[in-house]
């Protein structure tokens, strides 16, 4: 006998969040794991109601692997000029790596011109169009369905990244960090998914991947001692990352014993910020021959850091 099924019906975004302002940007603020998931990134948003200038920005955040900023503007209305107006205005007061406009739903000509910003930008600058959809079975509770309608061709970006160097946009040190960071986030990504959403790499000398609380990251990054992995508290309020930082500090034979070595425990007085860090016996990412031991490092010495990090019972709420 064929089991029944449910029918699936639309719901009007407005019965769900009647007030842009009041209810639907503080759901997203609340739910960003729609976003990061529909996007593939490890997203963080801090802000609601950015200033800037005169105007006042929906959402403001940044993406983890690489730290730069988010900027999300919200409507529950169909696309239209002020907004994209407006998207623009807020990108050219704070730089974001990735600008992201939501609506429920879009203008030809306006979904045409986020593909043509992703086309004529440089390949560390995102445009992703988002429409609002909210659906539901029978009698269930609404449930969002978030479908992405424009989007930056991230093969198109790499192969911009990958021809920089040729036109002076690339350094050939930038071009190392880049080719790295891609082998270790596809090998990090085919072992432990669920460690990042990221879908490209970076020039940086870092990458980042979330570690389920906002403000603190899992850090690979080349310093001047050589690679290392770390966890770093680096929210906006210092007080916050020193308050985490003592609260493992003072469980740190719990924590360097679940590690399997002693962590370096840096407070790193003067500076916002607080981490702790094991590094490797590798100093320079211009050393291809190691680039597979570095990765296989990287992704042993990330899993021993996640496993302290659980025996001592995460990281502390502040």
């Amino acid at each position: 006998m064929t089991q029944p099924l449910g029918r699936l019906t639309a719901v009007p975004a407005r019965e769900v969040w009647p007030h842009e302002a009041h209810d639907f940007t503080p759901w997203l603020l609340a739910n960003v794991d729609v976003l990061s998931d529909l996007l593939g990134m490890d997203l963080v948003l801090d802000l609601a109601e950015h200033p800037v200038g005169d105007f006042s920005l929906d959402l403001l955040g940044r993406d983890e692997a690489t730290g730069r900023t988010v900027i999300v503007e919200n409507q529950l209305e169909g696309s239209d000029h002020a907004h994209l107006g407006q998207i623009l205005t807020y990108a050219a007061g704070t730089n974001p790596g990735t600008i992201v406009w939501v609506t429920s739903g879009f203008r030809p000509e306006h979904r045409a011109a986020l593909d043509w910003l992703n086309e004529h930008t440089d390949e560390d600058t995102r445009f992703f169009g988002v429409e609002i959809d909210v659906v539901r079975i029978g009698d269930s509770a609404p449930a969002p369905a978030f479908k992405l309608v424009a989007q930056p061709n991230d093969w198109e970006k790499q192969v911009k990244s990958a021809t920089a160097a040729a036109t002076g946009t690339m350094t050939d040190r930038d071009r190392l960090y880049w080719d790295f960071w891609e082998q270790t986030r596809t090998a990090i990504q085919a072992r432990h998914p669920g460690w990042s959403r990221a879908r490209s790499s970076t020039k940086a000398s870092w990458f980042n991947m979330a570690v389920g609380t906002s403000g603190a990251v899992v850090s690979m990054s080349f310093t001047r001692a050589g690679l290392c992995v770390q966890l770093y508290f680096e929210a906006p309020d210092a007080a916050a990352n020193q308050a985490r930082y003592d609260a493992l500090l003072a469980r740190r034979d719990e924590f360097d014993a679940a590690l399997g070595e002693s962590a370096t425990w840096d407070p790193m007085p003067g500076r916002k910020a607080a981490r702790i860090v094991v590094y490797s016996e590798f100093v320079d990412v211009a050393d291809t021959v190691a680039w597979p031991a570095m990765t296989e490092w990287l992704i042993e010495s990330q899993g021993r850091l996640r496993a302290a990090i659980d025996a001592v019972g995460g990281i502390p709420a502040v």
